[in-house]
């Protein structure tokens, strides 16, 4: 299952959980007790900002924010999803109440600097990997709740997602294999139970891949292998399945990884090891 586009009905809901939190348990504007110091009558536009070169995510999740506290806001982007931008540039427009505009504003920008971030640091990975046949993936790693949000960041950052979650491929790791008495039988009973579902097996060594590889896994993830031991692999693996490598990955290492002949490369650092972009929302009563 791969993440191509937002689910709005899920975005609804995620940004919903969001204003809750902020409003004291309940979806209701009139509890930001700060904005309430302004007239309700006031209008103002609005401009969000980023301070730093960026790609960008997150446009459904701003325009749910604002739509959730008042829907008159006028939301108006200069940008899309996927978007390489530079700094100081003014990704959307805003009109309408002030009090609306501010009692969303934090949430709004929480949502888009996060998954921003996870925008750019996948951009900034995939560009080691170009002119190779070598995808960068992401994995499970993400915030608890924003899964979708999270890998579909990552797609608009030219990455691609693994597995989405528990339900939808076998990745038989360590403990899987320990439990099962080999990795053979883990192997045999996921193609048994769910025949035609994609079975990934982590291995750890040279021997483990060969143990994989013959019971005839789809995927073999090369766990901390050094790069001699993936070629080694590469060499024995001669097209069989796919290859993929995790652990221990860095900007500095992804190069020479592309160039050993690997199908995949994963990585939690584009979910999980990332800083928000710095974004601003400046705004001007009317």
């Amino acid at each position: 299952m791969k993440i191509t586009s937002p689910d709005i009905d899920a975005i609804r809901e995620q940004v919903s959980l969001a204003l809750i939190e902020d409003l004291g348990g309940e979806l209701n504007a009139d509890n930001d007790i700060t904005a309430n110091l302004i007239d309700k009558d006031v209008t103002a536009s609005a401009t969000i900002i980023t301070r730093e070169p960026c790609v960008i995510c997150g446009v459904a999740w701003v325009n749910q924010a604002f739509a959730l506290i008042d829907e008159s806001v006028t939301v108006t982007w200069h940008v899309e999803d996927g978007d390489s931008v530079a700094a100081d540039t003014v990704l959307v427009s805003l009109s309408g109440s002030a009090r609306a505009i501010l009692t969303a504003e934090r949430t709004a920008l929480n949502f888009l600097q996060t998954l921003s971030a996870n925008a750019t640091v996948t951009a900034f990975y995939t560009k080691f990997l170009q002119g190779t046949k070598t995808k960068i993936l992401d994995t499970r790693k993400t915030l608890p709740g924003l899964r979708y949000a999270q890998k579909y960041a990552v797609r608009c950052g030219g990455g691609q997602n693994h597995r989405v979650g528990l339900f939808d491929a076998f990745l038989i790791k360590e403990n899987h294999i320990f439990s099962c008495g080999g990795i053979e039988k883990a192997m045999s009973r996921a193609k048994e139970t769910m025949p035609g579902k994609t079975v990934e097996v982590e291995v750890e060594s040279i021997d483990e891949f060969k143990l994989a590889l013959e019971a005839g896994a789809d995927i073999v993830m090369l766990d901390n292998f050094t790069n001699e031991q993936i070629q080694q692999a590469v060499a024995l693996n001669n097209g069989k399945c796919k290859l993929e490598v995790s652990g221990n990955i860095t900007d500095e290492r992804l190069s020479s990884l592309s160039k050993l002949g690997v199908d995949y490369i994963s990585s939690g650092a584009l979910t999980k090891h990332v800083q928000a972009i710095d974004l601003s929302l400046r705004i001007n009563l009317d």
